[in-house]
């Protein structure tokens, strides 16, 4: 308010000559109007604000883009809103919540990871407050792993101390050299505090291909035995997942500390793609460029992806990963029908 006030004052250099209940309103006025424009409200409108305490996420909204942007993975959908949900409605969480996705290329963790950071902050990815780190990017050099870990503690700290509802993602920990993430061991712990600053409204999200050999093969077991994928439980997979993440020498994860001491609270399996799925994820790609689903290009976008086993050709190689740049091929069918429809 003085620095409003004194800036008032250098505005109207004629103000010292003003009557005094002139310069009484003038004043009255610089105040009520600072305080409006101080208010969060209206400040949260145009600069990007940390939720509030009280912040929860919408279940209803989470749910719907799950069900309608992630195809063909049942098993991290459920397990993941019932964990972010309930997450965001305890008020006093004893820990951050910290999810271990895990899966081939193309399955829809990236997808997954991005659709959580907007729900908690709607600028996503673009967030002040949504930090991705990438393996290979941010942490190259093997002999310069403790320097990372400095960096990687002291990013988080200030961080979390600016914004406690702080969204933290860690890609191609597969590649993450081992020992690197057991850094941030302190803030994922059970502590109320850690050197004055609580970590336990955070999120943090490891995205990993690691484990993804383990669970193609138990969803073939699963199509072998006649059993529908959709019967997979999370129980069939994650234990199996953890003890092979843990001694996978070729994960940032290798005996790793965070799952000794059990921090992270789910390891979720990203099942391979079937044909079927591949199907979907070309249409939703057709809408989101605003055309109408044209079957015959579904149906050809699908058929040149590479599918596994050799013999029963079940799963796709690459998930979803290659439809948009195999989409642009068949761009101009889209276009001719397009154009013939208006």
């Amino acid at each position: 308010m003085p620095r409003a006030l004194g800036l008032l004052w250098l505005l109207l250099p004629g103000l010292s000559a003003l009557e005094p209940l002139s310069v009484g309103l003038a004043i009255g006025v610089a105040s009520a109007l600072t305080g409006y424009l101080s208010h969060p409200n209206f400040y949260c409108n145009y600069v990007e604000c940390c939720p509030g305490a009280g912040h929860r996420i919408n279940a209803t909204a989470l749910k719907t883009q799950l069900d309608t942007k992630l195809f063909g993975q049942h098993l991290a959908k459920d397990v993941v809103l019932k964990a972010v949900m309930g997450f965001s409605n305890n008020p006093s969480p004893k820990k951050p919540l910290t999810l271990s996705l895990h899966g081939w290329a193309g399955t829809g963790k990236n997808f997954l990871s991005q659709i959580l950071a907007e729900r908690v902050h709607p600028a996503g990815l673009r967030s002040k407050f949504v930090h991705l780190f990438l393996a290979t990017l941010h942490f190259p050099h093997h002999e310069q792993v403790k320097l990372y870990k400095e960096q990687l503690q002291n990013w988080i700290r200030g961080n979390v101390s600016v914004c406690p509802h702080s969204v933290f993602i860690f890609d191609e920990m597969d590649k993450m050299h081992p020992g690197l993430i057991d850094a941030i061991k302190p803030f994922l712990d059970y502590y109320e505090q850690v050197d004055g600053v609580s970590y336990r409204k955070a999120i943090f999200i490891f995205l990993s291909n690691a484990g993804g050999d383990l669970i193609n093969k138990a969803a073939l077991d699963f199509w072998t035995s006649g059993k529908q994928r959709e019967e997979i439980q999370l129980k069939d997979l994650e234990p199996m997942l953890s003890v092979g993440v843990f001694n996978n020498k070729n994960s940032g994860l290798w005996h790793s500390s965070l799952i000794d001491r059990n921090l992270i609270d789910y390891f979720v399996p990203f099942l391979p793609l079937e044909h079927k799925h591949v199907k979907m994820c070309v249409r939703a790609e057709m809408v989101a460029r605003g055309y109408a689903v044209n079957e015959k290009v579904v149906e050809a976008v699908a058929d040149e992806m590479t599918f596994f086993p050799k013999a029963q050709k079940i799963y796709s190689d690459k998930g979803c990963k290659t439809v948009q740049a195999k989409l642009d091929i068949h761009e101009d069918v889209m276009m001719r029908d397009m154009k013939a429809k208006r």
